[in-house]
């Protein structure tokens, strides 16, 4: 029977901030305080841990690039000092062997680096400098960084173990073939990977598969928070060479992982071969450790359902947005309507009711029932509300500039937003805007109007999809003996914008049963007109809806960022020219 080794290891989910170097190392030594608690013998934190992620064009400032190799060069003194120099600490932070690539005469093998240090005994024991580089969807990395071709192998209690970042996990071959090749019994691989609905659904195959590549247990450790549009899930795993989950993390929580994992002895360095990487040994501890007595188990948590993970990814968006960027307050329009109730639910849970500031503002075309609408939701989250009604100001404006038609429409979504930016600029709260992925598609929203914010929560969520999260919070309240914060009228009641009299969504745009199908395949899956047609939806509808999408772009450039929670939101993700003359064609 081979020889083994008990290797105690901790996974932490944390929640760092971009540029916040020695906020992010003192969460590093927080969290190995616990980890040492445990009796860990390593703890591995998240992709970029030290300067949180993405860094995106902080990259080209030398200062920036600097001040990140210093700081893990004096955290791992500090862990040290700390008496935690024997743990083996493992974190992400931004390297380079170069200056970044701004001409033709830069090298093409040296600059910034998306590195891991391995930090032991008060030094940089290892560094390793991430090998795949993502550029897709919202990853820009070819743009800022350099490819590592050095898979590092470092022996722990006995026990080889290789270091990964984020992309090399989800790429066949590289790091983890060459794992493989070098007989290791762990891989270690530190992510800062966005949330999007069904992420979890694939990370586990994911692991599972790299897990069988190697032959070796693979422990996945990502992020927590929101950053900007991104939100990182956590949803760390343990999973071993035969695909059996051993620990699995919640998500959207910050949390330790503690598991032991019993591996195989490191026997004599394989001969090196041929391979994609070469492969550099490093002992930081030769001798094997025997089981505990009493055995430590991380747990393996359910994941979400979809609809509970969608909220959780949401409320954790807004809830750092707003809070990562400075402000305790929002403000917002609440019409009485779905998707100004969704936000006011949102914001509630994000940063509390006392933090919350809602103004309902009627026209002469709000209807009593979306006023009182307004008014019990305020009541029932326990939110500010103020009502200002908006008809005097109107009529003084068309008193000085006659409007009619569309134009008066948007002058009295206009006037909302200016009320709103004046109570943020008075107050210092941060406008949140209510529109939802539907609405910013078409362009059925008022430039400077209701599209007016800081911060859009529900940017990215189809309309049918913030009927269904309305309709689960206030199931969710019901199941923990709450009173629902949305009033169900404001479900069930047909949508209306309320800028005319009886006017209906329905009045410009398709049903939603019918519009949300073609947007998601349009935007989503950039499906062209003949492959929407041929998935089954109605030419006439497809024609309709792709010219709307696309006669908006110029809208949506200009509207607030939001939480991702699609494969491609409107942001990072989708970058299409304003001025653009192609037209699909019958």
């Amino acid at each position: 029977m081979a020889a083994t080794s008990t290797l105690r290891i901790a996974l932490a989910q944390t929640n760092p901030t971009v540029g916040d170097l020695d906020g992010n190392a003192r969460q590093v030594l927080e969290w190995t305080a616990k980890a040492a608690e445990a009796g860990a013998h390593v703890v591995a934190f998240g992709e970029m841990q030290l300067t949180g992620y993405p860094v995106e064009d902080l990259v080209f400032r030398e200062s920036f690039v600097a001040a990140s190799r210093e700081r893990v060069a004096s955290l791992a003194r500090e862990l040290d000092a700390a008496g935690f120099g024997e743990l083996v600490v493992v974190t992400g932070y931004l390297d380079a062997d170069g200056p970044a690539r701004m001409s033709s005469d830069s090298d093409p093998d040296r600059g910034p680096r998306d590195a891991l240090a391995v930090l032991h005994r008060g030094e940089v024991a290892v560094r390793y400098f991430k090998h795949h580089l993502p550029n897709y969807g919202v990853f820009d990395e070819d743009r800022y960084f350099v490819s590592g071709n050095v898979l590092q192998v470092v022996r722990i209690a006995g026990v080889d173990v290789a270091f990964t970042v984020c992309e090399d996990i989800w790429q066949a071959g590289g790091p983890f073939a060459v794992a493989r090749s070098a007989g290791v019994g762990l891989v270690v691989n530190i992510n800062a990977s966005p949330y999007e609905l069904n992420k979890d659904d694939v990370r586990l195959p994911l692991v599972r598969r790299r897990a069988a590549e190697a032959g070796a247990t693979v422990a996945y450790v990502n992020i927590v928070g929101g950053q900007d549009e991104l939100v990182f899930d956590g949803d760390s795993l343990i999973v071993d060479a035969g695909g059996e989950v051993l620990a699995r993390g919640p998500q959207f929580v910050e949390t330790l992982l503690v598991h032991d994992l019993t591996l195989p002895v490191a026997g004599d360095v394989p001969a090196p071969g041929e391979a994609e990487m070469t492969i550099a040994h490093t002992t930081l501890s030769a001798e094997a450790l025997p089981a505990s007595a009493e055995p430590v188990t991380a747990g393996v948590a359910e994941p979400l359902p979809d609809l509970a993970e969608v909220w959780h990814a949401l409320v954790t968006g807004l809830r750092d947005y707003v809070g990562k960027n400075g402000f305790r307050t929002v403000v917002f329009g609440l019409s009485g309507g779905i998707d100004s109730a969704l936000v006011a639910a949102l914001a509630c849970d994000a940063v509390g009711p006392q933090n919350v500031y809602a103004v309902s503002m009627p026209s002469r075309y709000s209807s009593g029932h979306s006023r009182d609408d307004a008014a019990e939701l305020s009541k029932r989250t326990g939110c500010h509300y103020l009502s200002e009604p908006i008809q005097p100001i109107v009529d003084t404006f068309t008193g000085q500039i006659p409007l009619d038609g569309l134009a008066l429409e948007n002058l009295q979504s206009r006037v909302r937003g200016l009320i709103l930016m004046g109570l943020s600029n008075q107050y210092g709260h941060l406008v949140l805007a209510p529109g939802n992925k539907t609405e910013y598609a078409t362009g059925y929203s008022t430039l400077y109007g209701d599209s007016v914010g800081g911060y859009a929560p529900i940017k990215d969520v189809l309309k049918l999809m913030v009927f269904g999260l309305a309709t689960w919070r206030n199931e969710e309240a019901v199941r923990n003996g709450e009173v629902p914060p949305i009033p169900e009228n404001t479900i069930v009641k047909p949508p209306s914008a309320e800028l005319r009299e009886d006017q209906m969504d329905t009045d410009s745009l398709p049903p939603y049963e019918i519009l949300d199908p073609v947007v998601e395949g349009y935007v989503d899956g950039d499906m062209g007109r003949e492959a929407l047609i041929a998935a089954g939806h109605d030419p006439a509808v497809v024609d309709r809806v792709t010219k709307l999408v696309d006669r908006a772009e110029y809208k949506r450039r200009q509207t607030a960022p939001g939480p991702k929670i699609s494969v491609k939101n409107f942001g990072r993700d989708r970058r299409l020219p304003i001025t653009n003359k192609w037209v699909e064609k019958a």
